[in-house]
């Protein structure tokens, strides 16, 4: 039985990863902004066999809670084995642009709330000499595109950050894994025309959950974004500043 914490809840992507652990029977603890929706993905989790759930709900933004959260949640569950971080806002970029203020709301929710908790989370792991912290990030923060990149500045760092950690804690059996998905049909994206390369929250969490089991480092979800953002990143600055991306 594996012992896991879920921060971002109720975001599709999330709550469908939990499905998956709670199919194993795992013990699970949810994080998540409504206590009320958190109720009844926990009592979907419970029925698919999930040994045990716990809610609380949180402020992204309350940093000084983040600690005392999750070692409630450690000290609730008996350990931890397994941490996802998995929420984020889309913000509007022209707003973004125009207002430094919205700008700096969206790297406080994408980037430096989620830092919070993963500097928290690796240094328990650190301790222990073993876990994995899973976080999901963006292929939007491989390069920065004029479309959006207050959302991709956040991201990156978050890709960034996770490198950084899971150089630091190789040598203690912590694996940090970063998550890096396309376009994915979810409430956040839901004013957006969707195309081919759109995906479902069920088949990225698929990714995610053997992503976390086997141990992988960094991935691309679905995978075909892999090579979609190779190309991406291979366009000389020169022209890739002319595309209307």
């Amino acid at each position: 039985m594996k012992r896991v914490l879920l921060i971002g809840a109720t975001s599709a992507i999330v709550e469908a990863v939990g499905r998956h652990f709670a199919d194993d029977g795992d013990s699970i603890f949810l994080l998540g902004r409504s206590q009320q929706r958190m109720k009844q993905v926990a009592e979907d989790y419970r029925l698919r066999g999930a040994v045990s759930v716990y809610t609380e709900s949180f402020d992204a933004l309350d940093y000084e809670q983040h600690a005392a959260l999750i070692e409630r949640a450690i000290d609730t569950m008996g350990g931890l084995d397994v941490a996802l971080i998995g929420y984020g806002t889309l913000p509007d970029q022209a707003a973004a642009e125009a207002s430094f203020d919205v700008a700096r709301q969206a790297l406080e929710v994408n980037c430096l709330s989620v830092i919070s908790l993963m500097t928290h989370l690796a240094n328990r792991f650190e301790e222990q000499e073993n876990g994995a912290l899973a976080v999901i990030s963006s292929v939007a923060g491989d390069r920065g595109r004029r479309s959006n990149y207050v959302y991709g500045t956040a991201k990156g760092a978050v890709s960034v950050f996770a490198e950084g950690l899971r150089a630091r804690l190789a040598h203690k059996h912590v694996n940090i894994i970063t998550i890096k998905p396309g376009f994915v049909d979810t409430p956040m994206t839901a004013a957006f025309e969707k195309g081919s390369l759109w995906s479902s929250p069920e088949k990225v969490a698929r990714s995610i959950y053997r992503a976390i089991l086997r141990g992988s480092n960094q991935i691309y979800t679905p995978w075909i974004w892999r090579w979609i953002m190779a190309a991406v990143r291979a366009v000389p600055a020169s022209i890739f500043k002319r595309l209307p991306l």
